[in-house]
């Protein structure tokens, strides 16, 4: 299975090789992959990007955290009270298909054009995909461990503590995974056009402002690196203790 997850990967260098060296599309404009890949290597080497890359990191890592602290304690509330999570079922939906970028003026009254307002957004964002999950997971529980655990004599707590938050752990982790991925969307996009000197987000486009192309392609991909990094992490998590998973 390891072998065949670099088939992808292969092919859309392959691709971009078959581009760039037929110059169907402008090789100023595409690149080689041979030299984005020397610009990626350039940019870590000499530390032009790093502090960008460490910025954008610390964002997302702030507002997944603020997202994680708030919203798996509310959707194991709404998952356990499914009277009132259908009463807000809706409002939860509603927000959650809402695009974000069309609640960025909002937050910018708030809090500003700061990092406040970027963590703000972000976490909102990342907050509704946790509370959907986690509660869709506790409203989901194998009902027949919850019967066995309720006939040996289990209490209401001892139930949800022993059987129903484990069972909604794997639901959970989705909504993790989704929502720190989400969470470094917002905070590249806010980068990009809520104001600010520093992140992966600004590097892009005023790479694309000064005709860096093989800036900007090479912060796009570490930019894409940060966020597989960020959700094999999870991944990685998830595989290791979450082990009953769809047993």
């Amino acid at each position: 299975m390891k072998k065949l997850s670099i088939i992808g990967p292969l092919i859309l260098i392959a691709l971009w090789m078959f581009l760039s060296f037929t110059n169907l599309i402008d090789s100023f404009f595409l690149p080689s992959p041979f030299e984005t890949f020397y610009e990626i290597f350039v940019l870590l080497f000499t530390g032009k990007i790093i502090p960008d890359l460490f910025t954008t990191f610390i964002r997302t890592i702030e507002a997944f955290l603020i997202a994680l602290v708030l919203g798996v304690p509310l959707g194991l509330f709404l998952g356990g009270k499914e009277k009132v999570y259908r009463s807000l079922e809706f409002l939860i939906d509603f927000f959650r298909s809402t695009p974000i970028t069309a609640i960025f003026p909002l937050f910018l009254l708030l809090f500003g054009i700061g990092d406040l307002s970027k963590i703000a957004v972000a976490s909102f964002a990342a907050l509704l995909l946790i509370i959907f999950n986690t509660a869709y997971g506790v409203l989901n529980a194998n009902k027949s461990r919850i019967l066995a655990a309720k006939v040996m004599g289990a209490s209401k707590w001892q139930v949800f503590k022993k059987v129903v938050f484990f069972e909604s752990l794997p639901e959970t982790f989705i909504g993790l995974r989704t929502a720190i991925s989400w969470t470094l969307v917002v905070i590249v996009v806010t980068e990009m056009f809520i104001g600010t000197n520093i992140g992966i987000g600004h590097y892009i486009l005023n790479a694309q402002y000064i005709y860096d192309i093989k800036g900007m392609y090479a912060s796009i991909i570490l930019a894409g690196l940060l966020g597989y990094l960020l959700n094999y992490t999870l991944l990685f998590l998830e595989r290791k203790y979450i082990h009953w998973k769809g047993k």
